[in-house]
């Protein structure tokens, strides 16, 4: 069955737009008529077929067209005009990533204040964790799926700089480009997502819930209708932008003292495998007395999995935080995580990698 769709556009005069769509625009003619006095002309080009007519009662609209050289397209314009009144605008089919300068604040996101979850990709679920997203610098969001089964997802991948995905309750199936067959994400478990690694979420259990991480905050997904999963080879040394996939086990980890007295924890190797772009570490309950400490990373991130604790800040009130809660502190603020119960466990992020934390007097 042959089938073809068309967009129609008005003109007044299709004499005018014929030059344009073909010598302009770099578009074929695939049908003109009638003959004498032609009211109608269908161009294709570019992935698009149009059907310019003459008293159409649509408006011109717009067309945009994406290329790897806009400057030698067009000759060099960026925004036309077609005789017909259709916008026309040229632009970088795939352009740079930009990652926005950090705009540093002291963000607290409790879970008891109730912000709204939404309905996302796939079907999922999401609440917001840095409602400022630091001007645009980075993304976390709280996802969950109540219901569990088989996930209607497709294959995709991310233009980010850096994505983190943490289980914090229940099970993931996911499949990877080039990583072998499918893997499970658990509670504890993290995968570092490469830039532009191709992947698919197959299967989720009751009440999954993840942290999300994405760097620079708005970034586009888009989906692979080429790639099957899994792919045929399993390339576990492959980098994507210079990182690794990474997937890192809670079970068997190895525990270690903190930078910071009254906590140990464990490592992911997220800042190894992505070159120092970022480090994520699991916080819980050490020995010794919690410390007033500042830092100079220019993202760190922190969220409350399990316990309470009580985050001081210089100049700020103490929040009492519980399992759900997240804070964001810039660079240079003194800081000190109070009152930790036992069973305190946190998931901390910070871009870089590698940072300067400084011991210091309240």
């Amino acid at each position: 069955m042959d089938i073809r769709a068309e967009v129609r556009l008005p003109t007044e005069e299709l004499r005018d737009d014929i030059p344009f769509y073909t010598q302009t625009l770099k578009m074929r003619m695939d049908m003109i008529y009638p003959a004498d006095d032609p009211t109608v002309a269908v161009f294709s080009g570019h992935g698009l077929r149009l059907r310019i007519e003459k008293g159409a009662p649509e408006g011109p609209g717009t067309i945009r067209i994406l290329t790897d050289d806009p400057e030698g397209f067009a000759e060099g314009a960026r925004s036309l005009v077609a005789p017909n009144g259709t916008r026309v605008e040229i632009d970088e089919l795939n352009p740079p990533l930009v990652l926005p300068k950090v705009q540093h604040s002291f963000v607290v996101r409790r879970l008891a204040d109730q912000a709204p979850w939404v309905i996302g990709r796939a079907g999922m679920h999401y609440r917001d964790l840095v409602p400022d997203r630091l001007g645009g610098a980075m993304i976390a969001s709280h996802i969950r799926i109540p219901d569990g089964g088989p996930v209607p997802d497709m294959v995709h991948y991310h233009k980010v700089g850096f994505q983190l995905i943490f289980c914090v309750n229940g099970w993931v199936d996911v499949l990877y480009e080039d990583q072998g067959g499918m893997r499970r994400l658990n509670a504890g478990d993290c995968f570092i997502q490469p830039p532009e690694i191709r992947h698919r979420v197959c299967e989720a259990s009751d009440d999954l819930q993840v942290i999300e991480i994405g760097v620079p905050a708005d970034h586009v997904t888009e989906i692979d209708h080429e790639m099957d999963l899994p792919t045929l080879f399993d390339r576990p040394d492959r980098e994507w932008d210079g990182q690794r996939f990474v997937h890192n086990l809670a079970e068997g980890a190895e525990w270690a003292d903190f930078r910071l007295s009254g906590f140990v924890c464990r490592d992911t190797t997220i800042a190894a495998n992505t070159k120092d772009v970022a480090g994520v570490q699991v916080i819980r309950r050490g020995d010794g007395s919690p410390q007033w400490a500042r830092h100079d990373a220019d993202i760190h991130f922190t969220f409350v999995m399990k316990g309470t604790m009580v985050l001081e800040g210089e100049g700020r009130e103490p929040f009492a935080l519980e399992a759900g809660d997240a804070f964001v502190i810039p660079p240079g603020m003194k800081t000190r995580y109070a009152e930790p119960s036992a069973d305190i466990e946190m998931l901390e992020v910070t871009l870089p990698g590698a940072f300067k934390t400084k011991v210091t007097d309240q």
